[in-house]
This record gives structure tokens, C-alpha cells and sequence, in this order.
């Protein structure tokens, strides 16, 4: 005999009830684990109508047939409700049909899914995400507890629940949640985690580099001095005896006998009276430095470029070096200069966020940093979009970095503020 690929189906589902009975302290979960039994056999209506009364003579053959459906299914749903009852349950409820019991069950029970509504939201609105910790599985936790109210009759709106998952996050966030609010992103929970989870991968990058940069600032302060008990003292020569004048000497100022000049008390005094009388050149030196902004550190976005160029070593992961002439580039006034490394160069954005750039070479010549507009699109999987006089870069509908229009170039500075003037006095 077939079986009824639908009613097996229905028996399946069944099964979960059969898992974990009701007892009195489970109904939330056993009423959830119910509703979507009933959904799937599209018998949910008979724990939110009435049991039916009985039909009048004149019924129509719709109606009966209408009628006897609800009542079988009511018929049912109930066995199956106390079937998954607990035996007093089952004592207090065999007389009553499916509505009824679900009726008198949420009475029974409703300050059980009050008090669950308020674990739920203690524990969702209480929640921080600590500077370090992975943000991953904070996030998974905090959209099963947003789920767990639309459970319990308590949705939040779309934008609100964003909000709390964003409140949370530790301030190496913030240039996320700064870029998030500035370009009015829309997005659901889902897509919320997935930008969280890039956004804590440039993260790591950006703390990664800040701290290579210390420790090879560390080495370098210490290179070249030894410990002070490696160190070798010079041995000290024996002090000189003073040397007294003689009767015989005389001074070469006055021409007395007996003395030297330095000696001489009335040469001494002269030169007294004579210092007293000179104006004092002595007084505090007043310095003023004007400085510039050094344009070391920016970066010029070039739509002609065939390849990114860096001038300085640091930001390049894991480079592959050359020799000198062994690869060469020639540059817009036709010069030939030597590419002396080519490697994936990590660039620290203001935003906070770390852009990738590809095999960018090495060329000390030159005298600006360039990323190619065709190596980034084509490469790195960025969107760039030109507007009002800037060049706008994003990844994931993210705004990575904005390069102004500055002298005829799309030009992007790292220093976030410039020193202009020092006065030390």
C-alpha cells in the first residue's frame, strides 16, 4: 500500500512535539513548535475560530462540507494537543476542543511568555561586545534574540533593530557606524552581519599594522647602543699636580715678581669692574617654525595608470624583490626608473578601514604614491564612482575613501590633521 507522501510529511513534523511534552513551564516552546505543525498542514485556523456551531436545515452543500472539515480538523488538532500534554494536562482538558484549549492554556500561561519577553530583552539590550572579541558570533546571538520577541508578539522595526546591534560595538567600530549613517545604508539583519564581518577583517589588518610599525620603531631607537655592562670604560690617567708659582715668575700684566696674572689680586679686580659695566648679551633664543604638510603620505588616483606605485617599502605584505635594472618602467616624460619590489600594499584609510591594492610596485624614483583606477576595478572587486570633483571609492556599497580634486588630481592625504605653525619661545 502507498504511502501518502503529504501525511507522511505531516507525521514527521509531528515528531517534534513528541520531543518535549507540556508541562506547564515549556509552553512557549511547545506552543511554537504547535503553530508550525499547524501551518504546514494549513490547520492553523482552528486554534484562532471558534469550534463551529451546528448548521441550520438550509445549509448549502459548501457550508456542510466546510463545517465538517472544521470539525474534523478541530477533532485532531485537539488529540494531538493532548497527546503532548502532561497527564494532569490531559485530565483538565480532554473535555474542551482546540480553540478552547488554547485558549484557557495562554490564561494559564501568559505571565510565563511575560517573563521570558523581559529575559529576552534584558539580555538583547544589555549586550556588549567587548574591544578584541570576535564580533561573529556576538551578532548571530543578538538577531536570535530580535527573533525571539517577533516570537513573543514584540517586533521591532527594521531600523531600530539595526540600531541595537550597532549600539554594542566597541569604539574600533565607530568608522563603520560613522560610514553606515553618512551614505543612509538600508540593509536587513543579514547584510548587516556580512559588512560586520569585513569591517572587523580590516580591523585586524589595520591593528596588525600599527603594531609592526611600533616594534620596528623600537628597534631602531635601541640599534647601536650596547647595555651599560657591556659597555668598556676607558681607564682613568692620573690627575696632574698643581704647579705653583715660583718667587722667581712674574706677572704679565703689571710685571710684578712672585705671581701670575690669573693670580694678580689687582688685575682680578679690573676685570670685575669692567664685566659690572658691559650689557648682558644673555636671554631666551625665541624660535618660530613654520611648517607645511608633507605630501609623503598622500596618494593620487590616476584613471591613466596601468599599475599601482608606492614610494615607500612599508604597507607591502610579503614582497618579492629586484634587482636593480632587472625591471623597468618608463613614466609620462618618457624616463625609465627601476621597480625595486612588487607586492599586495595594505592601505590605513582615515575611515579605518584598510584598502587592498594588488601588485603595486616598489619605485623610489618617483615622487607620488599612485593606485590605479583599472587595477582597482578590475582586481579588487571596487566600485569607483566620480562626482562634484571627486573620486569616491566603495566595496560592498561601503565608502572606503574619497579623493578630492586638488591641482588637477584626485589626490587623497593620510594625515588627518596638518601642523601649520609652532611657536616656541
Amino acid at each position: 500500500m502507498a504511502t501518502n507522501p503529504a501525511l507522511s510529511s505531516s507525521f514527521s513534523l509531528r515528531s517534534i512535539l513528541d520531543k518535549e511534552k507540556l508541562s506547564g513551564t515549556n509552553f512557549t516552546n511547545w506552543y511554537q513548535n504547535l503553530r508550525i505543525v499547524l501551518n504546514q498542514e494549513k490547520k492553523e485556523y482552528v486554534i484562532e475560530q471558534p469550534y463551529p456551531v451546528d448548521l441550520a436545515a438550509g445549509a448549502t452543500a459548501a457550508e456542510r462540507r466546510a463545517h465538517e472539515k472544521h470539525c474534523n480538523d478541530s477533532l485532531d488538532i485537539g488529540c494531538l494537543m493532548l497527546a503532548t500534554m502532561s497527564p494532569e494536562l490531559q485530565k483538565q482538558y480532554e473535555d474542551s476542543d482546540a480553540f478552547n484549549m488554547i485558549e484557557g492554556l495562554c490564561g494559564l500561561y501568559q505571565s510565563q511568555a511575560r517573563v521570558e519577553r523581559y529575559n529576552t530583552s534584558k539580555a538583547l539590550f544589555g549586550s556588549k561586545l567587548a574591544e578584541g572579541s570576535p564580533v561573529s558570533p556576538h551578532v548571530i546571538k543578538m538577531i536570535g534574540h530580535i527573533e525571539a520577541l517577533d516570537r513573543l508578539s514584540n517586533e521591532l522595526e527594521p531600523e531600530l533593530a539595526i540600531d541595537v546591534i550597532l549600539q554594542p560595538l566597541p569604539s574600533s567600530f565607530e568608522p563603520f557606524i560613522m560610514n553606515y549613517h553618512m551614505n543612509s545604508l538600508d540593509k536587513n539583519l543579514t547584510e548587516l552581519y556580512g559588512m560586520l564581518k569585513t569591517a572587523k577583517d580590516s580591523i585586524k589588518k589595520t591593528a596588525t599594522h600599527v603594531m609592526m610599525i611600533h616594534r620596528d620603531s623600537k628597534k631602531r631607537k635601541g640599534k647601536g647602543k650596547g647595555k651599560a655592562k657591556d659597555r668598556i670604560q676607558k681607564p682613568k690617567t692620573d690627575a696632574k699636580p698643581k704647579v705653583s708659582p715660583s718667587p722667581s715668575d712674574k706677572c704679565f700684566h703689571y710685571g710684578y715678581n712672585g705671581h701670575w696674572s690669573r693670580n694678580c689680586q689687582k688685575y682680578l679686580e679690573e676685570k670685575k669692574k669692567k664685566k659690572g659695566s658691559e650689557t648682558s648679551t644673555s636671554g631666551i633664543n625665541v624660535i618660530k617654525i613654520n611648517l607645511a604638510t608633507s605630501s609623503s603620505e598622500s596618494w593620487v588616483f590616476d584613471t591613466g595608470s596601468m599599475i599601482h606605485t608606492c614610494k615607500s617599502l612599508l604597507g607591502l605584505k610579503q614582497t618579492r624583490s629586484f634587482a636593480k635594472g632587472e625591471l623597468d618602467v618608463r613614466v609620462g616624460n618618457g624616463a625609465k626608473v627601476a621597480v625595486l619590489a612588487v607586492s599586495t600594499y595594505h592601505l590605513s584609510l582615515p575611515s579605518g578601514l584598510v584598502m587592498e591594492s594588488n601588485n603595486c610596485y616598489f619605485i623610489p624614483a618617483l615622487s607620488k604614491n599612485i593606485i590605479s583606477s583599472s587595477c582597482l576595478e578590475g582586481g579588487g572587486g571596487y566600485k569607483i564612482i566620480v562626482k562634484n570633483k571627486c573620486s569616491s571609492i566603495y566595496l560592498d556599497n561601503m565608502l572606503y575613501a574619497h579623493y578630492p580634486l586638488v591641482n588637477g588630481l584626485y589626490v587623497l592625504d593620510l594625515e588627518d590633521e596638518p601642523i601649520l605653525n609652532i611657536n616656541a619661545k
